[in-house]
C-alpha cells in the first residue's frame, strides 16, 4: 500500500513540474503583441479611477485564477485570453480583434483597474469579448488581481 502511494506521489509530482516546463516554454511573446495597441472604449469617468478594493494577496489572486481558467461564464477567459494571459487561447486565432496580452507589461501599466472593472462587466463592444455582468463586484476585482500578476510574472 505504501509502494503505491508513494509511487502515485511521484508521479504526480513529475507530471507536475513537466507540466511547468511545458508551461514556460510554451510562452514566446510575439515582438506584434507587446505592446498592444488598441481602441477599446473608455469607461466612464466615475469608472476610470476605481482601484481595487481587495487586497493583492495570494488568497485573491487564486480566487480570480480559477476564474479565468475554468468557473467563468459563458467562457472561460483563457479560451480567449490563454492560459497565461498572452491573448493566444484557442479561439484567438479565429478572431478579428485579437483578445488582450495581459503579460504585455507596457500595455497593462496604462489601463488602470477602473478600465479593466468595466470592461469585465460590460464587455467590449465592436470586440468578441462579452459582458460578465453576473459576476459579483468582489469577484471581478479578484479576477483583476489575477490579472495584473500575469504581466508582473512576464520575462
Amino acid at each position: 500500500m505504501i509502494k503505491i502511494i508513494t509511487i502515485r506521489l511521484i508521479a504526480l509530482v513529475g507530471f507536475l513540474i513537466f507540466s511547468e516546463s511545458i508551461a514556460r516554454a510554451e510562452y514566446k511573446e510575439p515582438p506584434e503583441i507587446c505592446p498592444q495597441e488598441r481602441k477599446t472604449n473608455k469607461a466612464p469617468n466615475n469608472f476610470l479611477n476605481k482601484k481595487n478594493p481587495l487586497r493583492g494577496e495570494p488568497r485573491n489572486i487564486k480566487k480570480g485564477k480559477v476564474l479565468a481558467q475554468i468557473k467563468a461564464k459563458p467562457l472561460a477567459c483563457k479560451h480567449c485570453h490563454g492560459m497565461l494571459g498572452n491573448g493566444q487561447g484557442s479561439m484567438a486565432s479565429s478572431m478579428k480583434i485579437k483578445p488582450r496580452n495581459f503579460t504585455c507589461k507596457q500595455t497593462m501599466k496604462s489601463i488602470s483597474d477602473g478600465q479593466l472593472f468595466w470592461i469585465i462587466k460590460n464587455g467590449s463592444k465592436g470586440s468578441t469579448m462579452p459582458a460578465y455582468s453576473y459576476l459579483s463586484d468582489k469577484k471581478i476585482w479578484q479576477l483583476i488581481h489575477y490579472i495584473r500578476s500575469l504581466s508582473k510574472r512576464a520575462t
